[in-house]
């Protein structure tokens, strides 16, 4: 099944057309679907939702005039290329390539796996640097090991993205939803409080259970599955699992201690309660506090000057022309994924300003509410229709602030607190980030794929993760309902 997805996947046009072809189908669903009363408040604004034809005179002229900020201000774009450049760094003077082989040679070949998705759900904490951190170290990671380099992709993938809502350490998403999950309560409790952390326990023990599910998935499924599968790409410069030599482990401890230092600059300038790096209410993890807002280019930093040491004492950098050429190599291999990304903007852009994603999440919830089923049943139609949803509308914070005004009232009406309704659709929201082209950061995976497998397609990549997906989308639900009958706490 999974390689018959994989050959009509690859089948489809290139990334970039596929989504000049969504870009159509935008803009004639928005002209046929224009003129029809919805019946239905947009819980955004409180006004009836309607769908805004996109051909019109106005709308295509305002569509051009957007083409170019729309893309130079489309959120994904920067988050890569500025991490990149510290990271392309640090890669190509040899630190992180030295640093895996160190950790490799203490580190158990059968706790490969596990690790890797551990660190990848710990990167959550740091909103989508996961995405441009984790998961190309995952090839590395496995290549260095003597395994499939794509395996390592997909694990990682699993971990940063479909177990997005499952960590052990707490996120700005936390406070994020938990402010929207409370205000939807308020339509029927008025003095309805919700801890930012209402879902913590849940979450932090969900973090357990995706380390063990997608430790399985890769070592039987994924991996065996891979074994036919030619590493033919570009790899004449990635590292062999060969001990360090003596100037690399020296190099690799002076740089080590070097970011060590930084990240103890950071965490100490973090303590005080007037920090600047607290946002207005005095928290570090909240929307809009300068910490998560510097977090990208934190990273820039943190990678761009140990690996600026390491390559000084190893000998990899003589002059400032070879950092240069660090950050110059590290672009180059962005130019296929900056033409997607333009395409994807436009595609966003335009499905946004359409209503068309408000409309399918309002009528998702209404037909949901409408089936009357009992309350076990309805968390599982919940968690599915959020995964079906997510196939179309990637924000998790703007999927909820559709859905939650309907979803939260109707479930506390059943007896269902809106704690565990908001666990539910965290576990759909997550479930399904990995096989959907549409989620801005899918043709990245496949660009550091291609680094491995040249004929690496959306096909191939669906493929990889679909396995994941099903049994995370499973499994975890079934989790949930366990969890629930056994009256454990969600959160605080």
């Amino acid at each position: 099944m999974l390689a018959t997805i994989e050959r009509l996947g690859n089948r489809l046009p290139d990334p970039a057309i596929l989504f000049v072809w969504l870009l159509l189908i935008v803009w004639g669903a928005s002209w046929a679907l224009a003129g029809i009363d919805w019946n239905l408040i947009d819980p955004r604004d409180g006004a009836p939702l309607v769908v805004r034809n996109q051909l019109t005179g106005e709308a295509l002229t305002t569509f051009l005039s957007n083409v170019v900020p729309t893309f130079a201000h489309f959120h994904p774009v920067g988050v890569v290329l500025v991490a990149m450049l510290g990271i392309g760094v640090a890669e190509r003077t040899g630190f992180i390539h030295a640093g895996l082989r160190g950790m490799l040679a203490i580190t158990s070949p059968r706790l490969l796996t596990p690790m890797l998705i551990l660190v990848a759900i710990a990167s959550h904490s740091a909103a989508d640097a996961g995405y441009v951190l984790v998961i190309p170290l995952g090839g590395v990671l496995f290549y260095a090991a003597g395994r499939h380099p794509l395996a390592g992709i997909g694990a990682a993938f699993a971990g940063v993205s479909g177990g997005y809502s499952a960590n052990f350490l707490p996120s700005s998403l936390d406070p994020l939803l938990a402010g929207l999950t409370q205000a939807a309560g308020q339509l029927i409790d008025p003095d309805l409080a919700i801890n930012p952390l209402n879902n913590y326990f849940f979450t932090a023990a969900s973090s357990l259970l995706i380390v063990g599910l997608g430790w399985w998935i890769t070592d039987r499924v994924v991996e065996p599955r891979l074994r036919g599968t030619a590493v033919d790409g570009d790899i004449q410069d990635l590292p062999k699992l060969t001990p360090l030599a003596d100037a690399e482990q020296r190099a690799l401890r002076v740089a080590g201690l070097v970011m060590l230092a930084g990240l103890a600059a950071l965490v100490l300038t973090t303590l005080p309660g007037g920090s600047p790096w607290r946002g207005p209410d005095g928290g570090l993890t909240e929307a809009g506090a300068p910490l998560m807002r510097s977090l990208v280019a934190l990273i820039f930093i943190l990678f761009l000057l140990p690996g600026v040491t390491y390559g000084v004492i190893a000998g990899t950098v003589k002059t400032h022309r070879d950092v240069i050429a660090g950050m110059t190599w590290a672009m180059q291999s962005m130019g296929y994924y900056l033409v997607i990304m333009f395409f994807i903007a436009q595609f966003v852009a335009a499905f946004g300003n359409s209503n068309l994603g408000v409309l399918l999440a309002l009528k998702g919830a209404q037909a949901l509410q409408a089936l009357a089923l009992p309350a076990a049943i309805t968390v599982v139609g919940m968690v599915l229709l959020t995964g079906l949803l997510n196939l179309f509308v990637g924000s998790a914070s703007a999927k909820w602030a559709l859905m939650g005004p309907v979803l939260v009232p109707m479930l506390m009406q059943l007896g269902i607190s809106p704690d565990l309704t908001q666990a539910a659709y965290r576990i759909g929201d997550s479930s399904t980030n990995i096989i959907t082209p549409l989620m801005p950061y899918f043709p990245l995976i496949v660009v550091f794929s291609q680094r491995y497998v040249r004929g690496t397609g959306i096909g191939t990549l669906t493929a990889l993760m679909l396995p994941y997906a099903a049994t995370f989308l499973s499994v975890w639900t079934l989790f949930l309902l366990l969890y629930w009958r056994a009256g454990l706490p969600l959160g605080f």
